[in-house]
């Protein structure tokens, strides 16, 4: 018998749960959580611990002492699922859930902006992706190959193009500012620190970097680091929706911070999602077990 429903958005920053309780009526969401980072890139035992850890810190925060998994069914959104050999390692190392279904973080994204209703997101965060849901119900995913050799527009992109400009600074082939200052302090203050970060550094740490991207967008280097950042994004978005007919939220930690950045006629008809990831995999998980 399931009795509760859990919702998770997971990626290389941080994983966020949403719990619901089921009712006749549709499920009735009771409190959220948060935990470290879940995208499967960064391992499998990680990302269920911070799964685990979130779910907990939601069942906590509403009062409820954390009832046994076979009365409680997860959909799970997170980065990673493309390579589908880590998800079936992450499937397989289910901790024993009544039910759970396992998506890419773009669908459950897209799941919650429009409330399963057709239209397209671009989701900017630490990495970057966009999906569509057509009037005809397929879907279609652009970008969200993956960091460095894609992900654009995203916190990893920006802070790898930040990380590019301050060796250009230290080594004399471009001129220092404060916005190189801020960024080279960041990653240790001088050039054989910021080559010991750069040997430990992963999407995650990359992507800590775009916020002083945004801090210094009056220095003509971040300026120009975030425009072609808004080019990048509009080009997923006419990809996904080239007669720009349907819906577009921005969605993502970044996703409002780069809305500035787009092409203006864009930037027009973007909005703000109606619900998160989280949300949208409560959703898919409401369905698959009425289904």
């Amino acid at each position: 018998m399931i009795d509760y429903l859990i919702g998770v958005d997971g990626g290389g920053t941080g994983t966020r749960v949403r719990i619901a309780r089921r009712a006749p009526g549709g499920a009735v969401e009771l409190a959220q959580g948060a935990g470290g980072p879940s995208g499967l890139g960064l391992g499998i035992a990680r990302a269920w611990v911070a799964v685990q850890d979130a779910v907990a810190q939601a069942f906590a925060a509403a009062g409820i002492e954390r009832p046994s998994l076979d009365r409680i069914a997860i959909g799970l959104g997170l980065a990673g699922v493309h390579n589908r050999q880590w998800a079936k390692e992450f499937e397989d190392a289910d901790p024993g859930y009544a039910a759970l279904r396992l998506e890419t973080d773009a669908f459950t994204t897209l799941m919650g902006a429009h409330g399963g209703r057709p239209g397209a997101i671009v989701a900017i965060g630490t990495g970057s992706v966009g999906e569509v849901l057509q009037t005809d119900g397929t879907r279609r995913e652009v970008g969200g190959w993956g960091f460095p050799a894609g992900d654009e527009a995203s916190g990893g992109w920006i802070g790898l193009a930040a990380i590019n400009h301050i060796e250009q600074v230290l080594d004399g082939r471009r001129a220092h500012s404060a916005f190189a200052a801020d960024v080279i302090d960041a990653c240790g203050g001088h050039r054989a620190a910021i080559q010991v970060w750069l040997g430990q550094a992963t999407q995650t740490a990359y992507a800590t970097l775009a916020p002083l991207v945004l801090k210094h967008a009056d220095d003509p280097a971040a300026r120009a680091i975030l425009t072609k950042a808004g080019e990048e994004a509009a080009a997923i978005a006419r990809a996904l929706d080239p007669d720009g007919s349907l819906p577009l939220a921005l969605c993502g930690g970044l996703g409002a911070a780069l809305r500035d950045w787009l092409p203006a006629a864009l930037a027009a008809r973007a909005r703000a999602p109606e619900g998160d990831s989280a949300r949208g995999a409560l959703n898919m998980i409401e369905l698959h077990v009425a289904a």
